[in-house]
């Protein structure tokens, strides 16, 4: 809700309050939908653009959040050799971000498998965002088979730019 209809009723909220307001509506106006196979290139795009794991990319395992029908934000749930399933390819468009559609995409997915353990990795400044969604980071030893195998050799590359990654958890 825009300054001047909260004057035109008489209040204007905290600086809290109306960002917050603002998040609902900005939401509110994106439909997050079953990705098509006309959605792959702008899938193979977004990962790109957020220099992100470009693996197993395939249309029928996003979703997409859309908006005006342009697509401003993407996630998956895939799948690993080892039975695990794994959260990733999590986008939002840089003009989006922090206006919910992450979240939105995320309670969706996880809605989407409810009896399934998911596991996710992320830059370790990213624990906390994860973890209001029921994720907690897991211990090596925790590791399914894919993980054990790909993330020591990521972090080997990306300990050279200051970052890790980390590898959590949600129980089914």
């Amino acid at each position: 809700m825009q300054q001047r209809t909260w004057q035109a009723l008489g209040r204007v909220p905290s600086g809290a309050v109306q960002q917050a307001w603002s998040r609902i509506n900005l939401v509110r106006l994106v439909t997050i939908r079953p990705a098509t196979e006309a959605d792959q290139p702008t899938i193979r795009r977004l990962v790109r653009e957020a220099r992100i794991n470009p693996m197993n990319l395939r249309w029928p395992n996003f979703l997409v959040a859309e908006e005006d029908e342009e697509i401003v934000g993407i996630g998956q749930v895939k799948s690993h050799g080892d039975g695990s399933r794994e959260l990733a390819s999590m986008v939002v468009v840089p003009g989006r971000r922090g206006q919910g559609i992450g979240a939105a995409v995320i309670e969706r997915l996880i809605a989407l498998h409810p009896d399934t353990a998911l596991h996710l990795t992320c830059r370790k400044d990213l624990v906390g965002y994860y973890e209001r969604f029921g994720f907690r980071r897991v211990a090596v030893t925790e590791w399914t088979p894919f993980f054990r195998r790909s993330i020591p050799i990521v972090n080997l590359f990306v300990r050279r730019f200051g970052a890790e990654i980390i590898v959590m958890r949600r129980d089914a």
